[in-house]
């Protein structure tokens, strides 16, 4: 096993590199002993995904898998996680791939990016420090190291990576000398020469005053919002600030700095002083290269703008502008040509955003070809988009560099201060999001992340992680939507669906299920999950339910597998269900990319006895070519195409066309979503067989199906 850490020109690492070489894997040993943490894990596995995942989640951590790199960026930033780690094991250049996707957001969000590398690919590290990694473990190894190395990278992140999320309670400027403590239990505050001289404090007995007395000092307003920052800090030990005139001098502004002792008996700060014309350039940290502020100061730009008291409107703006594919000009023209293109882009943005209005700005690199620009106090989200537009025109303009003329294209994420921000991090991980996706996109390069959307994507995370443990403890249950017969109303088979009751979020249909599943990469085993529980629970059904036809699901990326069709045939055959009742349902819109194999699969299938059907009919882009290239028995039309037969003329044109086409083929025609009588009735005067829909039942447990199959059968 070899155990790393890295140093480069993206962050200052303060561990020495270890190493130890052992020549054999040893037993596995699953540690009991948690972390003491909670904290959520970014976990990026091309092969061992579940196992990794398994053995991170008993060590105490909630661990977000994923084994592609999809969304990876924007699915470690939201996850909140302060460390990702990458397996490259089996698959070393997809994980440079992946590393070079994470490093910036990685960097910016004062995380570590640990990477795990087979024995034969330590003589390419040099590869994946340039890549931006901060740590590497290499095999062999077993689960015990394998957590032990994450605890030191956790550490690391702490004693290092924090400093970004608290650099304000951390690394107090060279100019800045006032600072006090409060000793909560004795309820003194212990003030320093310095700010003792500056408040002309004559009640001070040896540098100590009563906390009351302290906040009167400060003046009334300044005392509320003392007493509000000490119970924000004492409620979450998440450092935060807050600001008020000096007394006797409203046109200076002091702000307070404030953090809290892992005992949590002692409250620290430190007093800056900001002049009015305050800007980035004022803080003592700055970027190496470029001469503009760095991460360091960009935190506490923002820690300090959060902490000061202020009228209606957001307190801040936030712009993350990046370069898009910057890579390519290293590669294409050498590190020196890169260098100097960003101290360009630096200077550029500094002429902008400085002949701005606002009284309070910000220029900081964060990482890479990642910048900050920060606006105060109340702006709008109309000025930030303004600023935004500026800034990308001003960017993608030709920079000229050692005769070369380089034209790039830019990327920028813009968010605005909401009441419930506690401190930079809230900021700036919601700006990372939305640069990460005006990334994803290719027409707008400027994206807006507001509050709602925040809202949504952290129930969209919340969702993903406890997906996976609803498949470990059972949680999905099956409901059955009939499948009618038109001209005998009689109830033949249904259709079996995901419902999972959600402790928080209620209950959750199949839609919202796998579209979970799939941003996490456990579509497979959710669609494994419910086609085995649906077959094996159709065996136990009552007998008047017992000559229904079971439909069930199947994605595309199931079929995508090797052994698919041998696989499902072995679960229908092990719960001892007869093919020749079981319907195979196909989503359209999954079988765009390779319909060879779709066809294929689907001939196997129907070679088994068991029936095919296409579903969603007419929500895809490729219907025509499923039914000439498809091996199918039912054609099962989309919901709103089924609604459209009481439309417009044209409408109802294409419903009769699809119907017709489907029964020149052979094809059963079943209709989705059917509500109305009306419906119903034009449905059958065009030759369509089966229905189901609300007209009928939604989707319902075993009882109330079988209640449902003694009224209409």
């Amino acid at each position: 096993m070899w155990i790393g850490t890295l140093h480069s020109g993206r962050c200052a690492l303060e561990y020495p590199k270890i190493a130890v070489h052992r020549s054999f894997l040893g037993p596995i040993v699953i540690s009991t002993f948690a972390s003491s943490t909670g904290n959520p894990l970014f976990l990026l596995s091309f092969r061992q995904r579940n196992e990794l995942a398994t053995v991170v989640e008993r060590a105490g951590w909630a661990p977000i898998a994923a084994r592609r790199m999809d969304k990876a960026e924007r699915r470690f930033i939201l996850s909140g996680a302060r460390i990702a780690v990458v397996d490259s094991r089996g698959a070393f250049d997809d994980g440079l791939a992946a590393i070079r996707i994470l490093a910036d957001p990685v960097e910016a969000n004062a995380a570590a990016l640990l990477v795990l590398v087979s024995k034969t690919d330590v003589a390419r590290i040099d590869q994946v420090l340039a890549a931006g990694a901060t740590h590497y473990l290499a095999s062999p190894f077993g689960d015990q190291e394998l957590i032990q190395t994450l605890r030191f990278v956790d550490r690391y992140t702490v004693r290092v990576g924090g400093r970004y999320q608290h650099a304000a309670a951390r690394v107090a400027p060279e100019t800045v000398r006032q600072t006090w403590k409060l000793d909560r239990g004795a309820g003194q505050v212990a003030l320093n020469p310095s700010l003792t001289a500056l408040l002309d404090v004559s009640l001070v007995e040896e540098g100590s005053i009563l906390w009351p007395d302290f906040l009167q000092l400060l003046g009334e307003k300044a005392g509320e919002e003392a007493g509000r920052a000490l119970d924000k800090l004492t409620g979450n030990g998440q450092p935060t600030a807050f600001a008020h005139d000096l007394p006797g001098a409203s046109h200076e502004r002091m702000v307070h700095h404030l953090t809290l002792d892992e005992d949590g008996k002692t409250v620290r700060a430190w007093v800056e002083l900001p002049d009015e014309e305050t800007d980035h350039r004022n803080i003592s940290e700055s970027d190496y290269l470029t001469g503009v502020g760095d991460v360091h100061s960009a935190h506490q730009w923002i820690d300090t703008q959060l902490g000061a008291e202020r009228g209606d409107g957001p307190k801040l703006a936030l712009l993350l502008i990046s370069l898009h594919r910057f890579e390519r000009i290293n590669q294409a023209y050498g590190s020196a040509t890169g260098d100097a293109v960003l101290q360009g882009m630096a200077r550029r943005i500094e002429r902008l955003i400085f002949a701005m209005p606002m009284r309070a700005k910000l220029v900081a690199r964060l990482a890479g070809a990642e910048f900050a620009i920060g606006l105060a106090p109340s702006v709008s989200l109309e000025e930030a988009e303004f600023a935004a537009r500026q800034l990308v025109g001003v960017l993608e303009k030709p920079f000229i560099t050692d005769d070369q003329v380089i034209r790039l294209k830019t990327r920028c994420g813009i968010v605005t201060s909401e009441d419930g921000d506690e401190n930079a991090a809230a900021v700036m991980r919601r700006a990372s999001v939305a640069l990460a996706e005006a990334r994803d996109g290719e027409t707008h390069p400027i994206r807006v992340f507001g509050k709602d959307e925040e809202g949504q994507a952290e129930r969209d995370s919340q969702l993903e992680i406890d997906l996976r443990h609803a498949l470990d403890r059972d949680e999905i249950e099956i409901l059955y939507q009939p499948q009618v017969s038109i001209t005998s109303g009689k109830i033949v088979g249904v259709e079996a669906l995901a419902r999972w009751q959600h402790p928080v979020f209620g209950e959750l249909g199949a839609i919202a299920l796998f579209a979970a599943a799939e941003r996490s990469d456990y579509l497979i085993e959710l669609s494994q999950h419910v086609q085995k529980k649906a077959v094996e629970t159709a065996m136990g059904w009552p007998s008047a339910l017992a000559g229904l036809r079971l439909s069930v699901n199947v994605t595309a990326a199931d079929m995508a597998e090797e052994d698919f069709v041998d696989r499902f045939s072995e679960m229908v055959d092990d719960a001892g269900f007869d093919h020749a009742t079981l319907t195979v349902e196909v989503t359209e819109s999954g079988l765009i990319e390779d319909l060879g194999i779709a066809a294929e699969c689907l001939a196997e299938l129907r070679a088994s006895k068991f029936r095919v059907a296409i579903d969603d009919f007419g929500t895809g882009y490729s219907s025509l070519a499923y039914l000439k290239t498809l091996p199918l028995d039912y054609l099962k039309i989309d919901q709103r195409l089924s609604q459209d037969i009481t439309g417009s003329a044209r409408d109802r044109i294409v419903v009769t066309g699809v119907i017709e086409m489907a029964r020149s083929l052979g094809l059963s025609v079943i209709a989705e979503g059917v509500e109305t009588e009306e419906q119903l009735s034009l449905l059958a005067e065009q030759g369509c067989e089966l229905y189901q829909g609300y007209l009928c039942a939604p989707p319902v447990d075993i009882p109330a199906l079988e209640a449902l199959v003694a009224g209409h059968n």
